[in-house]
């Protein structure tokens, strides 16, 4: 299937994600090994959007048992971050490397984890839903391989019909049926709300980072949960605002006043060494 038979729906949303094009920020002041990337990967399904998720090994230290997108720390080796993305991917789901069907839209700003690492989304496009089909989990890293639309970020009901993990079961044991929030103070940004989104999927709930980054585009968040910005890339791609109310209040967002309530935590010493 080529893009010129996605539904026009589809072919609408991501002729807006690839006009965000790349976002060139600048990150030479911050150590490589504070700098991460990950993959959006995007396709059409029963002209559903759709983006592929992994649910984390519990075998792991970090994370473990939660969803995330395919991605991790830049190497030495990598050219830049959207190499350091779908490296990532290739080890982690073996999504191939150089795919004529995988095709670069867009880069976001980067995301701030509670572990303080800069977290830059790349959107990309597959168009051969075939290669979906040779993907492999690498064990002891990633449990399970799973995709969610992408527009039920934006209204959780989309989802409501699906065969969703269940309601009860370590993978959704929240109260509300598809959609469910809390609010909490983060340390790192000087004790700012933040609200934490979770969302059921058919396998364990999309949150934290990963819900954020699907939800959000300009922002700093977290690995963890941490914070978010002016517009969503489910936003952009489908040019509706979320059903939900997605900040609590006082809840700082953007790039740079994130980065700067960050610094202002920082021991002087630290701020210019």
């Amino acid at each position: 299937m080529s893009l010129s038979d996605w539904t026009d729906w589809n072919q609408a949303a991501v002729a807006r994600l690839k006009s965000h094009g790349i976002q060139n920020i600048d990150l030479s002041t911050f150590p490589s090994s504070s700098l991460a990337a990950v993959l959006v990967l995007l396709y059409e399904d029963a002209g559903q959007l759709r983006v592929l998720l992994t649910t984390r090994s519990k075998l792991l230290r970090t994370h473990a048992g939660q969803t995330a997108l395919p991605g991790g720390r830049v190497d030495d080796t990598d050219k830049d971050l959207t190499h350091t993305a779908y490296r990532e991917a290739h080890e982690e789901v073996g999504l191939p490397l150089d795919c004529p069907h995988i095709q670069t839209l867009c880069t976001f700003e980067p995301f701030l984890s509670l572990h303080r690492l800069l977290v830059t989304p790349v959107v990309a496009l597959l168009t051969d839903n075939s290669i979906l089909e040779g993907l492999t989990a690498s064990e002891g890293e990633v449990s399970r391989i799973f995709s969610h639309p992408l527009e039920a970020l934006l209204d959780p009901m989309i989802v409501k019909d699906d065969a969703l993990a269940a309601f009860g079961s370590d993978d959704w044991f929240y109260e509300n049926e598809l959609h469910n929030t809390t609010d909490s103070l983060v340390p790192l940004l000087g004790n700012s709300p933040y609200r934490m989104h979770r969302f059921r999927s058919t396998a364990s709930p999309v949150k934290g980072l990963t819900s954020d980054i699907l939800v959000c585009v300009s922002s700093v968040i977290g690995l963890h949960p941490i914070i978010s910005s002016q517009i969503s890339i489910a936003q952009l791609a489908f040019d509706k605002q979320p059903t939900y109310e997605r900040y609590a209040p006082g809840q700082p967002h953007g790039f740079r006043e994130i980065i700067a309530i960050v610094q202002e935590q920082m021991p002087s010493n630290a701020k210019s060494a």
